[in-house]
């Protein structure tokens, strides 16, 4: 190898060292964080049913993150697009209610929204009925359910 071919390969050996590589992991979609945006999401969700009952329509606009959160979060990526869409058409209905200031649809839209995304809120644990939580960095450590 001559000195003007090795140089050559130096060259390219450091233009490659020098391109960033690309990320590989994707955090955002797996079952942990699906699970956590259930946890903190859902939970929010669910403590609004008293709300609902009494057609508080500012208490369930006040959560309204809470809802897109639950959405984007707890179903990411294509394989759960088309949940995510009826997801967000019963979003869309439960404000659409609450603009109309409609308490019977709010509340029917609310009910259809919970029972079709499976929401439930975290369980209420003590030290004297188990442990919640297993770290400081787990989503229930600072919850009922911690």
């Amino acid at each position: 190898m001559d000195r003007r071919a090795a140089f050559g390969a130096f060259g390219a050996a450091a233009v490659t060292a020098a391109v960033p590589m690309a990320a590989f992991a994707d955090g955002a979609v797996s079952s942990a964080t699906v699970g956590r945006a259930r946890g903190i999401y859902g939970d929010r969700i669910a403590a609004l049913k008293g709300a609902v009952a009494a057609g508080d329509f500012g208490a369930v606009a006040a959560e309204k993150n809470a809802f897109i959160l639950f959405n984007s979060g707890a179903y990411p990526g294509a394989k759960t697009k088309d949940k995510k869409a009826a997801a967000i058409a019963s979003t869309n209905d439960i404000f659409a209610a609450i603009r109309a200031g409609d308490k019977a649809a709010l509340s029917s839209a609310y009910t259809k929204y919970v029972a079709d995304n499976e929401i439930t809120p975290l369980p209420d644990v003590s030290n004297s009925n188990g442990q919640g939580y297993s770290g400081d960095y787990d989503y229930k450590a600072r919850s009922s359910a911690g």
